[in-house]
């Protein structure tokens, strides 16, 4: 289910780096529920996740979204109807990963630090 781990990972690490007034959300092509590691993930890095919920593009303020970062790798994109500053930074899907909760804290970790350039 996209919407469930990469971009709720993303969501909850951009929050915390960005700077007063940056709104942050993010949408799925197929919202489901989070992932209970990317909740676990988040508790490691000091962040709570309780406030996030899945969601689909219908659920965003489309006309204040000044950019967007997907995140997809093999599955479908969600496409943005209108034009704005995109960025692609298809990481690997860690849902279902044989490396389990490490294949969580490995993107969260790639999500914290081109972030951290990105909101620096």
């Amino acid at each position: 289910m996209a919407n469930s781990a990469r971009s709720q990972l993303a969501e909850c690490i951009a929050r915390d780096l960005a700077p007063p007034g940056l709104e942050v959300s993010s949408a799925g092509s197929e919202p489901g529920r989070i992932r209970p590691e990317v909740v676990a993930t988040l508790a490691e890095l000091g962040l709570d996740a309780s406030a996030q919920h899945s969601k689909g593009l219908d659920a965003i303020h489309l006309d204040i979204v000044d950019a967007v970062i997907t995140l997809c790798a093999q599955e479908i994109c969600p496409v943005f109807p209108r034009p704005v500053r995109r960025l692609h930074w298809g990481l690997p899907d860690p849902v279902g990963h044989p490396d389990g909760l490490e294949a969580f804290r490995r993107v969260a970790r790639e999500l914290k630090l081109r972030l951290g350039v990105l909101l620096g």
